[in-house]
C-alpha cells in the first residue's frame, strides 16, 4: 500500500516533519520547536537568545531568516517529497529583541511539478517582523518509505 493512501494529508506531514526533524541538526542546535504542520504549512518558533543579538542589541537579521527558512522547508517538505530551497528572500519589517519569542508561520503559495512558492510571516506576539518567501526545487526521494512498513 501507498504511505499516502494510507495516511490522512495532516498525518502525511507531521510523519514527514518527524522524519526531517531526526536528521535537522541546525534547527534542533538553535533551539527550534514546530509549533503546527499541515499540508503545505508549518509554523516553527524560537527564542531569542544572548547569543542572537547583534551589536545594535537586536536580533541578528540572519537568526530570523534561519528561522523563516526552517518554516519554509518544513512547509515544502510536508508532501513526502523530497524539496530544497531554491531562493530565498526576506523583508525586515521592525526587529527582534533578546527574549522575544520569533513565530514563522510558512504556507504554500502555488506547487507545480519539481517547483514551488511559499510565503512565510515571522511575528512577536501580533507584530510582523519580517516577511519571506521562498521558492523551492524537490530533488527526488521521499521522507517516508513506499509501504506500510514505515508506519508509526
Amino acid at each position: 500500500m501507498n504511505v499516502k493512501a494510507t495516511l490522512s494529508p495532516d498525518d502525511l506531514a507531521r510523519a514527514c516533519a518527524d522524519a526531517m526533524w531526526k536528521e535537522d541538526d541546525a534547527s534542533k542546535g538553535l533551539g527550534m520547536e514546530i509549533v503546527e504542520i499541515g499540508p503545505g504549512r508549518a509554523t516553527l518558533a524560537l527564542t531569542v537568545r544572548p547569543d542572537m543579538v547583534n551589536g545594535q542589541r537586536i536580533a541578528h537579521g540572519g537568526f530570523i531568516f534561519t528561522l523563516a527558512d526552517s518554516a519554509f522547508a518544513y512547509a515544502c517538505n510536508s508532501h513526502n517529497v523530497r524539496t530544497v530551497a531554491a531562493q530565498g528572500d526576506i523583508t525586515f519589517i521592525r526587529p527582534g529583541n533578546l527574549g522575544d519569542r520569533l513565530v514563522a508561520t510558512a504556507r504554500e503559495v502555488s506547487r507545480s511539478g519539481r517547483s514551488g512558492i511559499y510565503d512565510v510571516r515571522v511575528t512577536v506576539n501580533d507584530a510582523v517582523i519580517a516577511e519571506f518567501r521562498g521558492h523551492s526545487r524537490t530533488i527526488g526521494g521521499t521522507w517516508l518509505p513506499a509501504t506500510d512498513s514505515g508506519k508509526k
